[in-house]
């Protein structure tokens, strides 16, 4: 087992750069990190966990923010994805031009296990923010995307432990969108509406979210149409 302080590599496989790099990429998933935080969480030197940092990077499973912060690269939700595909492909113009109908930051989420992964995303340039960079995996649990994407399958275990409930997620269903008020975290509000692909199954969810403030406690009075319209553009564009 590799040795840190707050992370391990639970199995390692005798491939020792391998295995570091794993911690490198598990100190990162939780969020945007600093150099300095990375080092402490794998428990690498400075040096070492820069040079797999900048390889990762290399091959787009970093990626660095405004600030310079490590973050979870594109090519990571590439990969959850099953590569390049087209949604991925379509998802960037369709997220922008809801970024400036909506003047909120948008993402896109596809499920991942028990988490969902923003895969695609267009920010919000100034002014308050929910900023949510891709690549990052939040829990299948609160927020409207989350709703989304365990409205059509409400047998699923992870309902019983969820912010949500059975009833929610049949509202959800009956008017095709879903929204949240603080549900993942306090102050920000959300919309979201599906992604369906074959079969009329949920593949993905596409979401705005902001300030309460911006949003007020009813948003999806405010954006739901656009968010429907985005995540409808989106199946008819990547449909088989």
């Amino acid at each position: 087992m590799v040795r840190c302080k707050y992370h391990c590599v639970e199995h390692t496989s005798g491939v020792g750069v391998l295995d570091k790099a794993v911690l490198v990429l598990d100190a990162v998933q939780g969020g945007a990190t600093t150099l300095a935080a990375l080092t402490e969480r794998t428990g690498l030197s400075r040096a070492t966990a820069h040079r797999l940092a900048v390889a990762l990077e290399v091959h787009r499973l970093l990626a660095r923010d405004g600030d310079g912060r490590w973050r979870i690269g594109a090519r990571a939700a590439e990969l959850a994805g099953g590569g390049s595909d087209r949604l991925l492909d379509r998802a960037g113009p369709v997220l922008t031009r809801l970024r400036d109908t909506t003047g909120e930051s948008a993402q896109l989420y596809r499920r991942h296990g028990d988490r969902r992964l923003c895969i695609a995303a267009a920010e919000r340039g100034s002014g308050l923010r929910d900023t949510v960079p891709v690549g990052s995996a939040l829990p299948l649990t609160a927020g409207s995307a989350a709703q989304i994407l365990l409205a059509w399958t409400p047998q699923d275990p992870l309902v019983s432990r969820a912010a949500f409930t059975a009833r929610t997620l049949a509202d959800v269903r009956r008017r095709g969108w879903a929204h949240s008020v603080g549900e993942r975290e306090t102050g920000v509000a959300s919309v979201s509406a599906p992604v369906h692909g074959r079969g009329g199954t949920v593949v993905a969810a596409v979401s705005v979210s902001g300030p309460l403030e911006r949003l007020t406690r009813s948003p999806g009075r405010l954006h739901a149409q656009a968010v429907v319209a985005a995540a409808a553009e989106l199946t008819r564009l990547t449909a088989p």
